[in-house]
């Protein structure tokens, strides 16, 4: 069995003899260490105590929140058709620990870093029956190791862009060994079946299951009160500065022509640098000063958003939306939540190649801004959509009609884990 290509393994054992002193400068790298020697810790401790080796054990990997969100729905469906199953799940970036705690784990935490020793101990504590992967955060010491203890390992949601680092040296170099490895993989599209193929993965081991984040967007709506939506509002969720420029500059066009328009904004990373820089382009803008927003609700033209978290329901507060990341190298945020919610969506420049946007616009409800003239083709978007009272709703039922059409994807994935698991034993 191929061994990880020597490089990787010397750039994980340099990075780890980094890390601690990266640490001292830099809160999140040391928030990261922390909870990995945590981690390391629990996985240890609930191994001897509760791992009962007569069950099955799953262990879910996921890269951080939005993989863990993803993978949530088919997580549930698996604990519903297999209560006997023991269900350990781990992340890598800190940001997913939130997210943990609402899976139904038996146990999780942070994946240890990828070097031979660190995830040994981590298959000694939880013995796993088999492992899965969501999307694309595959690490080759672990498959490695998994391999030569004769576990089976899959992917979910698997997805491989066409503009994808992954399919460029040395990332393919790297994973190619790992994806044959795997004995099942699910791909959202078949796009991403094909390219996967070509990086690796086994054509006999590859199928299409969708992606489930259409399920968990609609399902996590269901389960939460019906938001009220709020007259002449525009929630722009996930905005970078980039965005912000062009949203405060098509809202001062906006309110001369509808004075009543409102615009609420939700930043991706709402630190005090960031809500002072809002703050400063809505006065050089003209506008109010922007208030914070409660779940009370809005009073005030300009609301801003000042904490993490809820975003999937407030778009339902607007009767149309914006999403963030269109315009940077951060990469467009989820159009899904807006769309669940049954509003027409706007999106910058990078939507006219991102999958999810364009199912929305080819139904008739999404729309991006080319990168000249953003602001006054923004604006005119915003008018028309909210004068024209017909189109909007027709356009939020398209969208919300288009999510429906994704759903099934948990169901198919959950189908593929089971298989996994049966071969295991």
């Amino acid at each position: 069995m191929t061994h990880p290509w020597p490089p990787y393994r010397l750039a994980t054992v340099a990075l780890g003899a980094l890390a601690p002193l990266a640490a001292r400068w830099s809160p999140k790298l040391a928030q990261g260490l922390a909870g990995r020697r945590e981690g390391a810790e629990r996985f240890a401790a609930w191994g001897a105590a509760q791992r009962d080796r007569s069950r099955p054990l799953l262990l879910l990997h996921a890269a951080s929140a939005g993989e863990l969100r993803q993978a949530q729905p088919v997580l549930e469906r698996l604990r519903a058709w297999h209560p006997a199953w023991q269900l350990a799940v781990t992340c890598f970036s800190p940001s997913g620990l939130p997210v943990l705690p609402a899976l139904g784990a038996d146990v999780a935490g942070l994946l240890p870093f990828d070097r031979p020793a660190a995830v040994a101990a981590l298959l000694d504590a939880l013995a796993p029956s088999a492992i899965v992967y969501s999307r694309s955060d595959l690490w080759p010491e672990l498959v490695h190791a998994a391999s030569g203890r004769g576990i089976p390992q899959g992917m979910i949601a698997a997805t491989l862009p066409a503009d994808s680092r992954r399919r460029r040296w040395p990332a393919s170099r790297v994973l190619r060994p790992a994806l044959e490895r795997l004995a099942a993989v699910g791909a959202i599209a078949a796009d991403d079946a094909h390219r996967l193929t070509w990086l690796g993965a086994r054509p006999e081991a590859v199928s299409i299951t969708g992606d489930p984040r259409y399920d968990a967007v609609i399902e996590r709506l269901d389960r939460s009160p019906a938001p009220v939506p709020t007259p002449a509002t525009l929630v722009a969720g996930s905005t970078w500065p980039a965005d912000e420029a062009v949203l405060l500059t098509a809202f001062a066009a906006v309110r001369e022509a509808i004075p009543a328009a409102r615009l609420l904004i939700a930043p991706h990373e709402p630190t005090a640098a960031h809500l002072a820089g809002l703050a400063a382009r809505a006065r050089a803008a003209g506008l109010p000063a922007p208030l914070a927003w409660t779940p009370a609700g809005l009073d005030a033209p300009l609301g801003v958003v000042t904490e993490v978290g809820g975003l999937a329901l407030l778009y339902g507060t607007g009767q149309l939306a914006y999403v963030g990341g269109g315009f940077g190298r951060a990469g467009l945020h989820s159009v899904l939540e807006p769309a669940a919610c049954g509003v027409p969506v706007i999106v910058g420049p990078l939507g006219e190649r991102h999958p999810d946007a364009l199912r929305l616009n080819a139904a008739g409800a999404l729309a991006w801004l080319p990168r000249r003239r953003a602001a006054a083709i923004l604006a005119a978007w915003w008018e028309t959509w909210l004068v024209d009272e017909a189109w909007r709703r027709q356009a939020g039922a398209n969208a919300r009609e288009a999510i429906n059409t994704g759903r099934g994807a948990a169901d198919r994935s959950a189908a593929l884990i089971e298989r996994l698991l049966s071969g295991a034993r």
